[in-house]
């Protein structure tokens, strides 16, 4: 565990809540997305890198648009590489299934014991959302699902983190926000939530770290965190 801009405004302020995004930290999904992102483009006739397609992560529609259009030129369409991103990756996942990421178990019981309230954050749709985690058992352990659907904005905008607080009863500051992600992190530190990184395909740059309240190996990490902030 390696703690990052541990700010003592926040020492008097409880956590009462966790907000989960879930491709990369509940799921071991982003793998796939990076994946499937290259063989889409690669179906529409594009060569996309795998630089490239880490920078597609967690974005809304409006910036993935632009993320598209800084890599391959106006006119291209999110839409299109979307849609063959989905039924790509829909047709691995009817086979392979996908996996949890290591101890999000361990976590949630820990959560549950302190009584501390849990939410899914993400930009994923909400029927991917209980199609990935029903088999796991694990949606009834979430007190909110939360999608990228249900807000004005996507991430990077703090909309979806504002939602998943106000879902909880909580104020943002009351939260602690993990991602996986820079989009995210950026998405999270703006509602006022206190982001903890987990890096999953790659290190937050120098940018993203100045944002993080903490940075974890895992999500067993977390429960480590949450016991040093109660002490």
């Amino acid at each position: 565990m390696v703690y990052l801009q541990y700010k003592d405004h926040w020492t008097a302020v409880p956590i009462r809540g966790v907000l989960f995004d879930m491709d990369g930290v509940v799921l071991d999904t982003e793998k796939m997305y990076a994946r499937f992102w290259r063989e889409a483009a690669a179906a529409l006739g594009y060569t996309m890198s795998y630089e490239q397609a880490l920078g597609m992560r967690s974005l809304s529609s409006t910036a993935g648009q632009a993320q598209l259009e800084r890599y391959f030129g106006p006119g291209v369409s999110r839409e299109l590489f979307r849609a063959k991103r989905i039924e790509l990756m829909d047709a691995y996942v009817d086979v392979h299934g996908v996996d949890l990421k290591p101890g999000i178990r361990e976590l949630l019981d820990y959560l549950d014991q302190q009584g501390i309230k849990k939410a899914i954050t993400t930009s994923s749709p909400l029927e991917r959302v209980r199609r990935y985690m029903r088999p796991y058992g694990l949606l009834e352990r979430f007190d909110c699902l939360c999608s990228g659907a249900d807000v004005p904005r996507g991430k990077p905008e703090p909309d979806i983190y504002l939602h998943g607080a106000a879902c909880l009863g909580l104020k943002p500051e009351e939260c602690l926000a993990i991602e996986d992600s820079p989009a995210g992190i950026l998405s999270a530190c703006r509602a006022g939530c206190r982001t903890v990184m987990i890096p999953d395909l790659d290190q937050p740059d120098a940018d993203t770290e100045k944002l993080l309240y903490a940075k974890a190996d895992s999500l067993t990490d977390v429960v480590t965190l949450l016991k040093n902030i109660e002490n």
